[in-house]
C-alpha cells in the first residue's frame, strides 16, 4: 500500500511540475479549442450552444487573469491590466459580441503565456547554477571514508573525488591531479588542469583523476552558493525603469477606465452615436488603450541581457546594475589582483662576484621558505623549480613591509629591502641597478649573508595577459581608464605604462580609494570599480558600478559589488558595458514601440476604422513584439 501511495505521489509531482511550466499554453489552448468549437455551432445556427463554449471559453481562459485583477484591486486598492482585459471582454459579450471578446481573452491569455515562457528561458542559464550543488561527499577521517551530506562539510575536513565526480567543496588539492570542467562557475570553455596545492570550487566536475581536498569553506560560504544567493538577488530586484512603469501602470490603468466610462456616456449626446456603438468603441478603447505591451517592454529584455552574461561569466546581481552599466563613463581599476595576477614572481637573479646563482638562492629561499608572504612564496617556488638544495634555516623574524631575518647553516642572513642592510656597504652597480628595477615596477631584494652581500633578487606582480587588451578596448569606447592603488608610485606607473594606462594614483588607503571615487564621480558622472579585495570594498560600494573579481576576490569584495566577473577575465568589463547600453537601447526602443501603437489605435477606433478584433491582433501582437524584441538580447 505503501508503494502504491508513493508511486501516486510521485505521478502527482510530476504532473505539478508539467502544469507549473506548460500551465500558461494549455490553457492557451483549451481555450482556442473552445472558441473554435463555439464558432462551428454559431455558423451551424445552433447560438445556445455557441454561447455556452464562448462562456467556457471566457471562464477557461480569463479566470486566472480575473483573480490576479480582482486580488489587485481587493488588496492594493489598484486597478491593472488584467482586469481591464476581462472587463473589456465581459463588456463585449454584453453588447453580443461574444467572439470578439472570446479572441480578446483568447490572444490575452496566448500572449500572457508566451510572457511566462520567456521569461522562463532568459533565467535558464542563471538557474541551472542550481543544479551544480553537490548533495553527497565522501568525507576522510582517519583514513575511513564516509558518505556524508556536502552542506554539513567545515573548513580543514579532508574529502576524495573520484573521477567524473562533482567536487562537494570549496578547497586546496592535497594528493592527485585532474583537469577539472569549471565552465559552469567561470565560463571557461576547457578545463583547467589541476595539481596539488590548486584550488577548486563546489560543483565543478573533476575529470579523469581521483582527488583528495582539503575544504577551505563551509558550505554557505562556498563561491557556488555566493552564485546562487547572486542569482536570487538578480531576479528578484527590478530596474529603475520596471519600477517606473509599475507606478506608471497603475495611473495609466484609472486614466484608461475613466476615459472608458466617459466614453460609454457622452458620446449619443455629444456625437449621434448609437448606444451599441458607443460601448463597442469604449470597449475597443479599453482593449487598444491598455498598457500591455508597455509593461513588457522591460523585464524580457532585462532577464534576456542578464542571461547573456551569465553565459559569458558575467554575472549581473539585478537589473538596476545591468542598467547602469550602459552608461559608465569611466572604469577604475585596482592594481593588485585585478590589473596584476596577485601572484609575485622573481623576473632577476643577480648574484654578487664569486657567488653563483644556485649559492644565492639557496641563501635566499631557505630563509624564505619559513615566511608566509607572498614575495617569500615566490622566491621559494622558483628556487623549487629549479632544483635548489635548501640549507637547514632557523630563528627567521619577520621584519613588517622590509623582509626577513635568520640564520642559514649557522650564520646570520637577511632577506629585504635596502633599508634592512644599515651597516653594509652597497656597491654602487647594485644602487643602480636597485633603482632601475624599481623603475620598471619590481621590488628589489638584497641577499646577505655572514655579513656580505651576496646578490640581489627582483621581484614583481605579473601583469594579466587581458589588461593591455581591456584598456585598449575601454580606451576605444571613449572611456576613461583609471588606476587606484595602495603600492609605491613607482611601482604603479610601471604597470600603468605596461597597461596603456594614463591616469594613475597611487599609495592610496580604503578612504582615499573612496574619497577618490566620489571625485571621479563628480568628474565623469557614472564611474565603475573594479576590485579584489577587502581595502576596495568601500570603493566598491561607492560607485555607481562595482565589479569584483570572481575567483581571487576576497568574500567582502564579492558582497559589495554588483556585478561580477566569475572568470576574472576583465576583457569582459568593455562586453558588459556594450551590452549594458545595447539593453537601455532595446527597452527604449520597445517603450517608443508600445505607445506608438497604443496612440495610433485609439485615433484609429475615434475615426470609426476599427472593429474590436483588429484592436485585439493589434494590441496584443505589438505585446508579442516587443517580448520578442527584449528576446533579441539573448544572443
Amino acid at each position: 500500500m505503501g508503494e502504491v501511495n508513493t508511486a501516486a505521489h510521485s505521478e502527482a509531482s510530476a504532473l505539478r511540475a508539467v502544469w507549473e511550466k506548460n500551465g500558461g499554453i494549455l490553457i492557451a489552448a483549451s481555450c482556442l479549442v473552445l472558441i473554435a468549437l463555439a464558432w462551428i455551432l454559431e455558423k451551424q445556427g445552433l447560438q445556445a450552444g455557441a454561447v455556452v463554449l464562448f462562456a467556457l471559453a471566457y471562464a477557461v481562459g480569463g479566470y486566472r487573469k480575473a483573480l490576479e485583477g480582482l486580488e489587485t484591486l481587493i488588496k492594493d486598492k489598484d486597478l491593472d491590466v488584467d482586469l481591464l482585459m476581462v472587463v473589456a471582454a465581459i463588456g463585449a459579450a454584453a453588447i453580443g459580441y461574444w467572439l470578439d471578446g472570446a479572441v480578446l481573452i483568447f490572444i490575452f491569455c496566448l500572449s500572457g503565456a508566451l510572457e511566462e515562457y520567456s521569461m522562463e528561458k532568459t533565467n535558464q542559464d542563471i538557474a541551472a547554477i542550481l543544479k551544480y550543488r553537490p548533495e553527497e561527499a565522501v568525507l576522510v577521517k582517519n583514513g575511513i571514508e564516509v558518505t556524508v551530506r556536502a552542506s554539513g562539510l567545515l573548513p580543514e575536513d579532508i574529502v576524495r573525488v573520484r573521477p567524473g565526480e562533482r567536487i562537494p567543496c570549496d578547497g586546496i588539492i592535497l594528493e592527485g591531479s585532474s583537469a577539472v570542467d569549471q565552465s559552469n562557475i567561470t565560463g571557461e570553455s576547457v578545463p583547467a588542469d589541476k595539481m596539488p596545492e590548486d584550488e577548486v570550487y563546489a560543483g565543478t566536475m573533476n575529470g579523469q583523476g581521483a582527488l583528495l581536498i582539503r575544504v577551505t569553506k563551509a558550505a554557505e560560504d562556498t563561491l557556488l552558493s555566493r552564485i546562487i544567493h547572486m542569482v536570487q538577488e538578480a531576479k528578484n530586484e527590478l530596474p529603475p525603469s520596471q519600477l517606473f512603469v509599475e507606478r506608471f501602470e497603475g495611473i495609466y490603468a484609472k486614466a484608461v477606465v475613466a476615459a472608458a466610462l466617459l466614453l460609454m456616456v457622452l458620446p449619443p449626446y455629444l456625437l449621434d452615436w448609437s448606444w451599441e456603438d458607443t460601448i463597442y468603441r469604449a470597449m475597443i478603447f479599453l482593449v487598444v488603450a491598455s498598457p500591455c505591451a508597455l509593461v513588457s517592454s522591460i523585464m524580457p529584455a532585462v532577464l534576456s541581457g542578464i542571461s547573456n552574461a551569465a553565459r559569458k561569466g558575467v554575472l549581473f546581481k539585478g537589473g538596476v546594475h545591468l542598467e547602469g552599466i550602459g552608461g559608465v563613463r569611466a572604469v577604475v581599476f585596482d592594481k593588485t589582483g585585478t590589473l596584476t595576477e596577485g601572484k609575485p614572481e622573481v623576473t632577476h637573479v643577480c648574484p654578487a662576484k664569486g657567488v653563483t646563482e644556485a649559492e644565492l638562492l639557496a641563501v635566499a629561499a631557505s630563509l624564505e621558505k619559513l615566511s608566509r608572504h607572498p614575495i617569500a612564496s615566490a622566491v621559494v617556488e622558483y628556487a623549487i623549480a629549479r632544483d635548489i638544495a635548501f640549507e637547514p634555516a632557523e630563528a627567521m623574524q619577520d621584519v613588517t613591509g622590509l623582509g626577513v631575518s635568520g640564520r642559514v647553516n649557522g650564520s646570520p642572513c637577511l632577506v629585504g629591502k635596502r633599508s634592512m642592510l644599515l651597516n653594509l656597504e652597497i656597491p654602487e652597480l647594485y644602487e643602480a641597478a636597485s633603482k632601475q628595477l624599481e623603475a620598471e615596477g619590481m621590488t628589489a631584494l638584497y641577499v646577505e649573508a655572514d655579513g656580505r652581500l651576496i646578490g640581489l633578487l627582483a621581484v614583481q606582480d605579473v601583469v594579466r595577459s587581458q589588461a593591455a587588451e581591456a584598456v585598449a578596448s575601454l580606451k576605444a569606447m571613449n572611456k576613461t581608464v583609471v588606476m587606484l592603488t595602495g603600492d609605491a608610485r613607482h611601482t604603479a606607473e610601471a604597470i600603468a605604462r605596461k597597461t596603456g594606462i594614463d591616469e594613475v594614483y597611487a599609495e592610496m588607503l580604503p578612504d582615499g580609494k573612496l574619497d577618490m571615487i566620489r571625485e571621479l564621480t563628480r568628474k565623469y558622472g557614472k564611474v565603475a570599480m573594479v576590485g579584489d579585495g577587502v581595502n576596495d570594498a568601500p570603493a566598491l560600494a561607492a560607485a555607481s558600478v562595482g565589479i569584483a573579481m570572481g575567483a581571487a576576490g576576497s568574500d567582502v569584495a564579492l558582497e559589495t559589488a554588483n556585478v561580477v566577473l566569475m572568470n576574472d577575465d576583465i576583457t569582459k568589463i568593455p562586453y558588459a558595458i556594450t551590452l549594458g547600453s545595447r539593453t537601455s537601447r532595446v527597452i527604449k526602443q520597445n517603450i517608443t514601440f508600445a505607445l506608438a501603437v497604443i496612440v495610433v489605435l485609439v485615433v484609429s477606433n475615434f475615426s470609426g476604422g476599427l472593429n474590436l478584433p483588429s484592436g485585439v491582433v493589434s494590441h496584443e501582437g505589438s505585446t508579442l513584439l516587443v517580448i520578442l524584441s527584449g528576446l533579441r538580447l539573448l544572443r
